[in-house]
């Protein structure tokens, strides 16, 4: 069973669903960049057969969480402190799928005393620019490649790229709900995320404290080899698992990272 909830945080709402048993071990996930609290129900199945207890927030500007303008990426801890607090959850694990893995990395750095282990899944390394993005210019952008992805899926293409051949997305209702939350409903998190990776991140790399484990992909598709290997470079410690793929890979490799997070070998 899903379970959808929200907790006010300074005024904000901050709404998240967890997945997988009851009495699983704790993660806290944090989505990728578009992408909300949904999952796909292969992505769920393979939370329970892991035995893992997932909380996935929408971060502020997504889905119904309330957006926060110019936040920085080391302002998730904070959120990620309250939402452990609400299930009394002292320690736990963290993990971030491609833009959400910067943000499991702000909680490793800034939470080492609650946080057991971290898993970056196709992560972006910091990249900030001479001048962050500007709102009104970056918006347009964002809207053109959401209508360019809902054209692929109306074409009768998979929710996501790399998908295994199965019903057209258009064709399931689940699927376009997941679709809606994320590329029609709004842009405020995509647009603030992207402007907050343009940025300083607002925290120094984990310092090896908190085992940090990296995926990485040989055929990634959005994020490119050098960011893993960056961050296997600056994180002292760190472990890189690099599996056959793209940027999105299988349900084995997800397991493999609950496995890992739940304590299993690094090797």
């Amino acid at each position: 069973m899903i379970v959808d909830r929200s907790v006010e945080i300074g005024g904000r709402t901050l709404r998240y669903c967890l997945y997988g048993p009851a009495d699983g071990f704790p993660v806290i996930a944090h989505n990728g960049t578009p992408s909300t609290r949904w999952r796909r129900p292969d992505q769920i199945e393979t939370m329970h057969r892991a035995g893992v207890r997932v909380l996935m927030p929408d971060r502020p500007g997504y889905g119904g969480s309330t957006r926060r303008p110019g936040r920085s990426v080391a302002d998730v801890a904070d959120d990620v402190r309250v939402l452990a607090d609400a299930q009394g959850w002292d320690r736990f694990a963290v993990f971030g799928g491609s833009g959400g893995g910067p943000h499991a990395l702000a909680c490793a750095a800034l939470l080492p005393e609650r946080v057991i282990r971290c898993a970056v899944l196709s992560g972006i390394k910091p990249s900030p620019l001479p001048e962050s993005p500007e709102e009104r210019t970056l918006r347009p952008d964002l809207e053109r490649i959401a209508g360019q992805i809902l054209a692929r899926v109306e074409a009768g293409g998979p929710e996501m790229p790399g998908l295994p051949p199965g019903t057209p997305a258009r064709d399931d209702p689940a699927a376009m709900a997941r679709l809606r939350a994320t590329f029609v409903d709004g842009h405020d998190g995509w647009v603030d995320d992207t402007i907050a990776f343009a940025r300083p991140w607002g925290f120094a790399m984990p310092d090896g404290t908190v085992p940090v484990g990296v995926w990485y992909g040989t055929h990634d598709e959005n994020v490119s080899g050098e960011h893993a290997q960056w961050l296997l470079a600056h994180i002292p410690g760190a472990r890189g698992h690099r599996y056959a793929g793209g940027h999105v890979p299988g349900p084995g490799t997800f397991r493999e990272v609950y496995d890992w997070l739940r304590g299993g070998p690094d090797d």
